[in-house]
């Protein structure tokens, strides 16, 4: 790929999201956001403030400037494929927020022209710029504490509550909206799994809104994947993951309530008494945003963070779904 001085973003999205990856971009030396995307003008103004760029009212306008190599997607899940897609075809990088779409075909419609297009289409599989999540890969590798026996992961939620904190419209079931994140984690540090089953409670409308998934391994091992929307309205959303080994077990829990979330990181050997693992703090949408721009420039390995690995993931998803409706255990692969 062609060597640049400086990449020239346009971020499509001027949310949470959106304002977060503005914000890290700001910090990303060899980055410039050209603008950022929203239909609401004011939204559109307020982020780009963040970066010194120019808002933009008009999708299109931002995707086809010539300044622009690069298209960050920060829109809802199920409008991913709309804009990806062109943005690719317009000759363009593109980073997609997680879950890449919501239906196989579609995210596999994407892959197929950044493959036609010759360009980048990384994912933000955000747990894996996370330090703790990291961590657990880097013992994995090094195996310091032998095999990895058995994961289990929860992210807890109220977003389907109409009167929650986090309730978000847009938002589709727990088994893609939340659950692919962990599908993504436990692949990357156990490989595919051989068979999922999954039992859920449903809202009065029939919504899977807490669901329990259990993937199953050949030799043996397991992993267990439970995320909730359904959690009280009061319920701050909460992270985390048991990852248990056979010398050791490492425990990790995030909670998100007024500003960055409070974490505790923490691992249990033996007779000892569990104590706290160092990691280095970063910014995580910082840390995948950097590479995305060293893989534009060449030196970093679009593996971590390609699409591919993102329809794995999702490719989960849909096997849960598949699984609530069949009301039966699915074979993967």
């Amino acid at each position: 790929m062609a060597r640049l001085t400086r990449i020239g973003i346009g971020i499509l999205g001027a949310g949470a999201m959106g304002t977060a990856h503005a914000a890290a971009y700001a910090g990303i030396a060899e980055a410039t956001v050209v603008g950022v995307f929203s239909r609401d003008r004011a939204r559109a103004r307020s982020a780009a403030a963040i970066c010194n760029a120019e808002p933009f009212s008009d999708a299109a306008a931002l995707m086809e400037n010539a300044a622009v190599d690069a298209i960050d997607v920060c829109l809802p899940s199920a409008v991913h494929h709309t804009f990806v897609v062109p943005a690719l075809d317009a000759g363009k990088h593109v980073f997609c927020e997680t879950p890449l779409a919501v239906r196989l075909d579609a995210a596999r419609q994407m892959l197929a022209a950044a493959r036609r297009a010759d360009r980048l289409l990384q994912v933000g599989l955000l747990v894996r710029s996370l330090a703790a999540y990291a961590h657990i890969k880097a013992m994995v590798s090094s195996g310091e504490h032998g095999r990895l026996l058995s994961v289990a992961t929860s992210r807890l939620g109220s977003y389907l509550h109409r009167d929650a904190p986090d309730h978000k419209a847009h938002y589709s079931d727990p088994a893609t909206e939340l659950m692919t994140f962990d599908f993504d984690f436990i692949q990357w540090v156990m490989g595919p799994p051989a068979r999922l089953s999954a039992s859920a409670a449903r809202t009065n409308a029939g919504i899977a809104g807490e669901i329990s998934v259990l993937l199953s391994y050949q030799d043996g091992r397991h992993a267990t994947v439970v995320a909730s929307g359904l959690m009280p309205p009061g319920f701050p959303f909460t992270v985390g993951f048991r990852a248990l080994f056979e010398g050791a077990a490492f425990e990790h829990q995030a909670i998100f309530e007024n500003g960055p979330p409070k974490s505790t990181f923490t691992i249990l050997a033996g007779n000892a008494r569990p104590q706290p693992v160092a990691t280095a703090a970063r910014d995580p949408y910082q840390a995948e945003l950097q590479r995305f721009v060293d893989c534009i420039r060449g030196r970093a390995d679009p593996e971590l963070l390609d699409a591919e690995r993102a329809i794995e993931a999702l490719a989960l998803s849909a096997a849960t779904q598949r699984a609530l409706d069949e009301g039966r255990s699915i074979a993967i692969g």
